[in-house]
């Protein structure tokens, strides 16, 4: 098997891939919250990582791919949850946004021609497991406890894990402080505004909630995918990819959790994929800045002027190397 090279978000810097387990891979990449039809940009980071997995099959080797499916906990900076907002906006059952949207997602990635991941978890699907990792957590004195919803103490672990936090996205805990990115999200009960939420408290207008032992609540978006990694690829696995926005707070606050529920990094390869520009700015719909695929496909939108078979898209796209906008 020839050598393969791999540029590691870890370290910033290309290096030789070595699998934990010869001849096997085991590769986690963070899947969309299906609460709207899939985004151009993230049909982008999908189609990349599939040429990533086919390659690695074309190498030799065996692969597990999990990308998981995000329909719980991934709040807006109101503190509403998405799922919950697209079921209120589409006067449906949160469960139906999420077969609605994921069949969607689904039916995308077929006519991009992608393979579908060896496993597809859903965060709903793994509540024990998260309550344990929260339990976990707790346990080894890195989160703690205030109205029944449960916080990682990120200056207690950064103060005891010198280095730890930060070291994928560069980012320092001091500049953190005054411009953290949760300060809409019950702010005051935190002992610091660097803390994050691992299990929150339900209002009671909120559909979706499980029991814990700290309240009727639901999981924090950033533990759903540490819980997840871990179950089917073990607490220590190869390759982790997502969306280079990702990087900070959610794969940061990855690596915290699995550090302090088990007292090892999960990935020994971190990977990202690069934004997808239009007109060489960010995708944005509130300044019509924006094209979905099936606009593209139909040749519907201002900002072409004719259609565009889906291969034909997918080929423009794999002309940027994946981690180029």
């Amino acid at each position: 098997m020839s050598q393969l090279q791999l540029h590691n978000s870890l370290s910033r810097k290309k290096e030789l891939f070595e699998p934990r387990t010869e001849g096997f891979v085991g590769m986690y990449v963070c899947g969309p919250t299906v609460y709207n039809d899939v985004h151009l940009g993230n049909c982008r980071t999908f189609v990349n990582f599939d040429v990533i997995y086919r390659f690695l099959i074309h190498k030799g080797y065996k692969v597990r791919y999990v990308r998981n499916i995000t329909d719980v906990g991934h709040l807006l900076d109101d503190g509403e949850d998405r799922i919950a907002k697209g079921a209120r906006l589409d006067k449906l059952e949160p469960m139906e946004v999420v077969q609605k949207y994921t069949n969607g997602f689904h039916d995308m990635m077929s006519i991009f021609n992608t393979i579908p991941p060896s496993i597809e978890p859903h965060a709903t699907g793994h509540i024990i497991e998260q309550i344990q990792m929260v339990q976990d957590i707790l346990d080894n004195g890195w989160g703690y406890e205030v109205n029944g919803s449960v916080y990682f103490d990120v200056q207690k672990f950064d103060s005891e894990n010198e280095g730890v936090y930060g070291m994928l996205s560069g980012r320092k805990l001091e500049d953190l402080l005054s411009e953290t990115r949760d300060n809409l999200k019950n702010q005051s009960e935190k002992r610091n505004p660097t803390d994050f939420a691992i299990w929150m408290k339900a209002s009671p207008e909120h559909i979706m909630r499980w029991p814990s032992p700290w309240s009727d609540g639901f999981p924090g978006w950033h533990l759903e995918c540490s819980a997840m990694s871990t179950k089917y690829l073990g607490k220590e696995f190869d390759i982790h990819g997502g969306g280079g926005d990702l990087k900070f707070p959610h794969h940061e606050n990855e690596i915290a959790q699995n550090v302090g529920a088990c007292g090892c990094s999960p990935a020994k390869y971190w990977l990202h994929a690069n934004m997808l520009l239009m007109n060489g700015r960010k995708m944005s719909k509130s300044d019509g800045n924006t094209i979905d695929p099936p606009q593209l496909f139909s040749g519907e939108s201002e900002h072409i002027s004719k259609a565009y078979a889906p291969m034909a898209v997918k080929f423009f796209m794999l002309q940027s190397h994946y981690r180029s906008t």
